[in-house]
């Protein structure tokens, strides 16, 4: 299919300044010429866009699509086609709100990938990082003290549910990173540091030796990709990144410190606010234990400190939501909740030019140029003035493009 849209004003990912009175052309799945001259296509469906701020498709680089709980013990009892349909239902509402890029950074799997390319279910540009690597004991460990073995009686070295495996020492990192590998991961994401819905490890906990790390690291590098760190503490943060880490998770606990360091060694970091708070107004309801509910207390309360000590560093952050369960509709909140401490064209750029970069898609995602993948959204309004235009669930999208197809067209 050939596209051509039309009086166009065009945010391009970057530059706050947009350019008015634009054309673009698009040939099956790529933006082919960019230009505020007439366009000439005989045989393209024209679009005119009326005006309205045309801009790259939005980016969430942290979900979840096989969470269909908010209660991670609740996967695997579930079982697997309850999950896959959940993932179905999210990845759509996604798409639906403008995000035309999802990286699934743990449970996303080659399967799911595959029934998005054969449009078995309709969904965003899919990135997945398969499996968490976790030590044992570690945030992917989800046993109680009194369970001696994983579900169904997995062991050590074994995939124990839908989110992790665990791998303890240089081999078994090695060899589990591998096998993720193996499958189509896009990137490989480790267990950093303790997390909140995990039933016994601390918050402040770090986790995995140095040695670990770096096993882990070099096996990415290998591939030509990268290791994504979950991590609270700055501590946890600190030591991720001097072993080779190149995206942290969270980051929720950063301190000015710590956040310049990052900054110093070019790594990135992806906040995920919407679940935090969302836990934290819907949590107790919800059944949460009142362990969790006591550590997203202490992530509740540094959440948005430590976005002011990362933007005052200039830390490089990318978007992401980590929303679980029913939660999955609160997705395009995190523009909103950003906008306590960052200006509309610091989260547009987050949400598009960053998380190409994160995603090592510079120039094919997140943008408006030529060769470029044609994932393109339409806004009524101007989102660099108000960034609350992308927080209503797609309202305010009258057009969407993912991959040259027409999702939505108001126009």
């Amino acid at each position: 299919m050939t596209l051509l849209l039309t009086n166009a004003r065009i945010f391009d990912g970057v530059n706050e300044e947009c350019a008015e009175g634009m054309s673009v052309l698009i040939d099956g799945s790529h933006i082919r010429e960019v230009s505020e001259k007439e366009i000439r296509a005989p045989d393209a469906q024209v679009i005119d866009v009326g005006g309205k701020t045309l801009m790259p498709g939005l980016i969430d680089l942290h979900t979840h699509a096989y969470t269909a709980d908010v209660d991670l013990t609740q996967l695997e009892k579930v079982g697997t086609p309850y999950n896959a349909l959940h993932a179905g239902r999210m990845l759509r509402h996604g798409l639906h709100c403008g995000f035309t890029t999802m990286r699934d950074i743990g449970g996303g799997d080659w399967s799911l990938a595959k029934a998005l390319k054969d449009k078995i279910i309709e969904g965003p540009r899919f990135f997945y990082a398969g499996k968490i690597l976790s030590m044992t004991g570690g945030h992917g460990d989800f046993r109680d003290m009194h369970d001696s073995e994983h579900e169904f009686g997995a062991c050590s070295c074994s995939v124990v549910g839908t989110m992790s495996v665990i791998a303890d020492g240089i081999d078994e990192c090695i060899k589990a990173a591998r096998e993720e590998l193996r499958r189509g991961a896009h990137c490989i994401k480790i267990m950093g540091s303790g997390g909140v819905t995990s039933p016994l490890d601390p918050i402040w906990m770090n986790q995995y030796r140095d040695d670990e790390i770096r096993a882990i690291v070099r096996e990415c590098e290998e591939r030509r990709t990268y290791v994504s760190s979950h991590c609270h503490p700055a501590s946890g943060v600190r030591r991720s990144v001097e072993a080779g880490v190149r995206v942290i998770e969270h980051g929720t606990l950063m301190d000015a410190e710590t956040a310049a360091f990052v900054a110093g060694k070019g790594a990135y970091v992806v906040p995920t606010l919407a679940i935090i708070f969302a836990l934290m107004e819907g949590g107790s309801a919800m059944g949460i234990s009142s362990v969790v509910m006591d550590k997203l207390k202490v992530a509740h309360k540094s959440a948005i400190e430590g976005l002011d000590h990362m933007r005052s560093a200039n830390v490089k952050l990318g978007l992401g939501t980590d929303l679980l369960g029913e939660l999955y509709d609160q997705q395009c909140r995190e523009f909103t909740l950003r906008r306590e401490v960052f200006e509309p064209i610091e989260i547009l750029r987050q949400a598009t030019s960053m998380g190409a970069e994160i995603l090592m898609h510079e120039g094919r995602l997140g943008c408006v140029k030529p060769d470029a993948f044609a994932d393109l959204i339409v806004v009524d309004g101007d989102p660099l003035k108000d960034i609350g235009l992308l927080s209503q669930n797609g309202e305010r999208l009258d057009l969407i493009i993912r991959d040259g197809e027409i999702i939505k067209n108001r126009l």
